[in-house]
């Protein structure tokens, strides 16, 4: 699993904010068949801009997106907060390369994309967290991304298990953005602060 730490330069020649005057835009960074999943499956930028200033806490902070897909909450992470570090672990290595052409396309170097298991990662390593219930395509009736894997409840519960123990072993002060989440998704001592867009996007603090 690749954890090599992204340069601090946050600018590449050519850089353009037209990727994020809309989803529409930045879809068009991916081929047809990743835009056809984005409405089910990838972050809205609205919802994008709202999680990522509120985990960009502080100059400098590592940031984790949990099953990371194509990338776009790290890459628009990044434009909306370029003093910071994003980070995505994503167990699908096409959409790990497809979100580091996308990467490029958009003209940034602060973001690292890994391929690996959540289950492999040590959460101690990063200060804050976004996710959006990577988990959840376990569970029978959802749409899943694809048919390659083996999909089950117990697979569910077994990630949401890792994702309480790593979040629980991190300081206090450690930030969490859940999207599309129930409130049991946060372990204790988080304490949620703010909740919008339906109650679905909610800010957490551990205490």
């Amino acid at each position: 699993m690749d954890t090599t730490s992204p340069s601090h330069s946050t600018s590449l020649p050519g850089h353009t904010g037209k990727w994020f005057a809309s989803d529409f835009n930045f879809n068009h960074l991916y081929p047809l068949y990743i835009q056809a999943l984005a409405s089910k499956h990838w972050t809205p930028l609205k919802v994008v801009e709202k999680a990522s200033r509120f985990l960009a806490a502080t100059p400098g902070a590592k940031i984790l997106d949990i099953g990371s897909g194509p990338g776009k909450f790290c890459i628009a992470g990044a434009y909306y907060n370029p003093d910071v570090f994003f980070y995505g672990i994503e167990q699908r290595i096409d959409l790990v390369r497809y979100a580091s052409v996308a990467k490029e396309m958009a003209g940034f170097n602060n973001i690292t994309f890994m391929h690996g298991n959540v289950l492999e990662l040590d959460f101690r390593q990063y200060d804050h967290f976004y996710f959006f219930n990577s988990f959840y395509e376990n569970l029978p009736g959802t749409y899943k991304i694809d048919d390659r894997f083996v999909y089950s409840r117990t697979l569910y519960h077994q990630y949401n298990r890792y994702l309480h123990y790593q979040l629980g072993k991190v300081p206090a002060g450690t930030r969490l953005v859940t999207y599309h989440c129930t409130e049991d998704e946060a372990p204790q001592g988080y304490r949620l602060v703010r909740a919008e867009i339906d109650r679905l996007l909610k800010f957490w603090i551990k205490d």
